[in-house]
């Protein structure tokens, strides 16, 4: 059992690499790789979005990574079927590393003991695509201290912000892909345009895709401020830095809440106290 923290998200690929947190990654295939492209616009909702996520099944466990819309293509699914996860750990490209690493991390220990952790499962349903997506919200957004008064939410999920709203908390909106929130707010689309008075991070797992999670890690780790990230990408991956500048996790394995009308289950971990 690892008891220390990875440094980065590099040293955890690392250990899982050279098989240091269960079975050579050598002897296990990627039987299975596919994209999910979607959009959604809840009824009554004014903005839209789209995601695409590729996914790499081993076994019975299924890893994903959030990617850039049009850039998942069929050559990079053939470059992931029938490889070893060895060799998937080490591809060039950004997504295919953390799809193949939040797999194997599900193959060897998954939910609801990502990290060697114990986690919560959460049950989310609603007759509409909205009530599960605020559901899920509330859920989120309990995994902030109480005593937080302002945060900078990372990847802009409208009901996120909402949630937020209802408690009077307030935030600063970021994501690189810009534009206004439901309400109105501009979106900041760099970190460095933001102004320090935050006192809490709410943090998409898709950082981990683009490459900047280890920068959100250290901002919160240097200012001693609670980080809360909530992962479709890399579910597997992030509770392992619960304590190592992540304060609380919502872990959200595939298939995700606003694919399946059924009810879905999420796990939240927290940092021990």
């Amino acid at each position: 059992m690892i008891r220390t923290h990875p440094a980065s998200v590099a040293e955890l690929t690392a250990w899982a690499r050279t098989g240091r947190l269960g079975p050579d990654p050598d002897t296990l295939k990627a039987s299975t790789a596919f994209l999910t492209t979607y959009g959604t616009r809840h009824a009554g909702r004014t903005r839209a979005y789209r995601n695409e996520v590729l996914s790499i099944r081993v076994g019975a466990a299924v890893g994903s990574c959030g990617v850039e819309p049009h850039t998942g293509t069929a050559d990079l699914i053939d470059d992931c079927v029938g490889a070893k996860l060895g060799e998937l750990l080490d591809h060039p490209v950004t997504a295919v590393r953390i799809a193949a690493l939040d797999a194997y991390l599900m193959h060897t220990q998954p939910h609801p003991r990502a990290g060697g952790r114990d986690g919560r499962p959460v049950v989310v349903s609603g007759p509409t695509s909205l009530t599960k997506s605020r559901r899920r919200a509330h859920a989120v957004i309990d995994l902030l201290p109480a005593e937080v008064t302002k945060v900078l939410v990372v990847g802009v999920v409208g009901s996120l912000l909402a949630e937020l709203r209802d408690r009077s908390v307030a935030y600063v909106p970021c994501d690189l892909a810009g534009g206004v929130t439901e309400w109105g707010e501009p979106i900041l689309e760099s970190v460095a345009a933001v102004a320090p008075d935050y006192d809490a991070l709410l943090v998409t797992g898709m950082t981990l895709g683009n490459g900047t999670f280890d920068e959100f890690r250290t901002i919160a780790h240097e200012r001693g401020l609670p980080l809360v990230l909530f992962a479709q990408t890399g579910s597997a991956v992030l509770p392992w830095f619960l304590g190592a500048g992540v304060h609380a996790v919502s872990a959200e394995p595939y298939p995700f809440f606003s694919l399946d009308g059924a009810p879905s289950t999420l796990v939240t971990y927290r940092e021990l106290s």
